[in-house]
């Protein structure tokens, strides 16, 4: 039981399918368009505010083109991450958290950044919480991440996550009454893979205790799991 409530802190593998798009289906169809080289713009930045996705969608790029065994690469940024990759083999280079790099490091980025231009075709993935004139980092590097497609992401409404959680429900089989929908959006983490992780929790421990999904079930799980 333990380790079923654990599961509550475990996110999901990210991939495409399970992104809830919202209003961010065009940008969905031209990360699925990049996967079959349908795009003509190699290099793609998104932005917004934490928990709207951002890394969800660059991790599951970069997950697609593995499991098509084409070499890929994320990289979370810290103020000293390095970019000491071969541009010519890689096919996809995802980079999230832009905005934290160190002065260093944003040279070793727009160096890499005109080494894949250059040398290689990779799809080139960025991600930041502005858009790329907001950034605080170098301008000849904030030019560069400004050249291709711009996308920013938009956060699901209340009644798009309260959607997204009921038709999670159904996939796995029961039905999630609104009561429970409006308590986690009250009393819980708002975005939606936190949302959907408790979810998960709540199915397996009914399950296990044998009880309906109602409110005080979900109660009880929260208050066990603290």
């Amino acid at each position: 039981m333990k380790q079923l409530l654990l599961d509550i802190s475990s996110p999901r593998p990210p991939t495409l399918e399970n992104f809830i798009p919202g209003h961010n289906f065009e940008l969905l169809q031209t990360l699925k368009n990049a996967l079959t080289n349908q795009n003509l713009e190699r290099f793609i930045y998104v932005w917004g505010n934490s928990g709207c996705g951002k890394s969800h969608l660059l991790q599951a790029v970069v997950e697609a083109f593995i499991q098509q065994e084409l070499k890929a690469m994320y990289v979370s940024c810290e103020i000293n991450s390095e970019f000491a990759f071969e541009a010519a083999s890689i096919r996809c280079m995802a980079i999230d958290n832009v905005e934290r790099l160190g002065a260093a490091a944003q040279i070793r980025l727009f160096n890499f950044y005109n080494q894949v231009r250059e040398e290689g075709d990779a799809l080139f993935l960025v991600s930041g919480e502005v858009s790329p004139a907001r950034l605080s980092l170098r301008q000849d590097l904030v030019t560069r991440l400004a050249w291709g497609l711009v996308y920013q992401i938009h956060e699901l409404n209340d009644e798009e996550k309260r959607e997204a959680m009921k038709n999670h429900a159904i996939s796995c089989g029961f039905e999630l009454p609104y009561e429970i929908c409006d308590y986690l959006l009250q009393h819980q983490q708002r975005n939606l893979p936190a949302l959907i992780r408790v979810i998960d929790a709540l199915d397996r421990y009914s399950l296990a205790k044998q009880r309906p999904i109602t409110l005080p079930l979900l109660r009880e799980l929260l208050q066990v799991a603290l």
